[in-house]
């Protein structure tokens, strides 16, 4: 863990002030392999970041990414570096409160690293709502509801296992949509693949496809057309570039999504322009922040293209953060992939997180509304008792 300080500057009308950053890795094992074209994941690792104003309150944040460098170019622990490193001689001794401007400041001053700045952001928003007493979905303008629908993603890559986990999904009332994970395989091995959980399935549960940019524009003809006939009723990202992504959008009777082409509101706008997608998969830390997704999300209404709540699977701190930026989108017709904390297998969080009925419950507690279990996130913590007792 690291704590960094830094003699604080002149801030407004006595207001509260960043004193002091805290960075620190958590290492969590997961319930399963977690396999995508790009990666197997094992387990998951967590940067956790707290921001201590000088009021006494402490915000916290979370940063992830994907199989480490495999989905881009943030890891957890280059994102420690930079916040240890860059960040916070930016942050420190600024006005905690003015958050917006304080995240502009590091705009000017760090380039890219949007992973990193979204956990920060998340962790300024933290402190000012607990500040306020008001949760950070009312920082952001208001929620609009209080539970959002979540998709679980069948990732095991065994045809039979995932049949019986998404069976056991349902029959437990937590999820009736089903993501799959393909392109590590060949085209028909997939295309069977889906089509056999599509039957088992039925109309009990909707099926999507993530194909993380693993297909080439003729794979992606190819195989959106035989999705489609399979019954999946979504493709997310089957092609790297967005000029494909736009020649392929409607020819089919299936939605097309972008994801890894969405990296902020820039990008969301070139897409957009094009007409290039069908839906948005909207994720806080590849867009840079809770206010870049908002802003994603308001590109995405003007243009007619729905509204998706990704994840980098995040821990429970950046699900709930991304959690409290859905609820305030206008519109989310395709609801969430906010799963990430019931793919590991241990809580770090006092009270868990509200999984019921197909749906997450946005807490309505101050700042992001959680309370970390310090205990356990110390145990986990990188070098821990936990790693110091695997040691031996």
């Amino acid at each position: 863990m690291n704590t960094v300080f830094a003699p604080l500057a002149p801030a407004t009308a006595l207001a509260p002030v960043v004193e002091r950053i805290e960075t620190l890795l958590v290492d969590l094992p997961t319930i399963r392999p977690h396999k995508l074209s790009v990666a197997t994941m094992d387990g998951q690792t967590l940067m956790l970041v707290k921001v201590h104003c000088s009021d006494g309150i402490t915000g916290i944040g979370e940063g992830t990414t994907i199989g480490g460098l495999a989905y881009g170019g943030e890891s957890p622990e280059g994102m420690k570096l930079a916040i240890d490193s860059y960040f916070a001689p930016v942050m420190i001794g600024e006005d905690a409160t003015r958050v917006q401007a304080l995240m502009a400041r590091l705009g000017r001053m760090v380039k890219e690293n949007r992973f990193a700045k979204s956990a920060v952001e998340t962790a300024l928003l933290d402190a000012h709502g607990k500040r306020l007493g008001l949760p950070v979905s009312e920082l952001l303008g208001g929620r609009r509801r209080d539970r959002l629908p979540v998709a679980w993603t069948l990732a095991s890559g065994d045809t039979a296992r995932d049949i019986a986990e998404a069976e056991h999904m349902l029959d437990q009332r937590r999820h009736r949509i089903f993501k799959l994970k393909i392109g590590a395989r060949g085209l028909k091995e997939d295309i069977a693949h889906v089509a056999a959980i599509k039957r088992a399935l039925g109309e009990r549960g909707a099926v999507r496809v993530d194909v993380n940019m693993a297909w080439s524009e003729t794979e992606a003809v190819f195989g959106m057309a035989a999705l489609a006939d399979a019954g999946c009723e979504l493709v997310e990202q089957p092609v790297a570039s967005t000029a494909a992504l736009a020649r392929l959008v409607r020819r089919f009777p299936v939605a097309l999504m972008a994801d890894e082409a969405l990296t902020g509101p820039e990008s969301a706008f070139e897409i957009a322009k094009t007409a290039g997608a069908d839906v948005f998969a909207v994720k806080i830390e590849q867009n840079g922040g809770l206010y870049n997704a908002q802003r994603v999300a308001a590109i995405a209404d003007a243009a007619g293209i729905g509204l998706y709540g990704g994840t980098m699977l995040e821990g429970p701190v950046g699900t709930i953060a991304s959690a409290q930026v859905f609820s305030t989108f206008a519109d989310l017709q395709w609801g969430t992939e906010l799963f990430g904390p019931l793919l590991l297998t241990q809580e770090i969080l006092r009270q868990p997180l509200d999984y019921s009925d197909f749906e997450l419950t946005v807490p309505d507690g101050s700042g992001l509304g959680i309370d970390l279990d310090e205990e356990r996130v110390a145990f986990f913590a990188r070098n821990g008792p936990r790693k110091t007792i695997s040691a031996g």
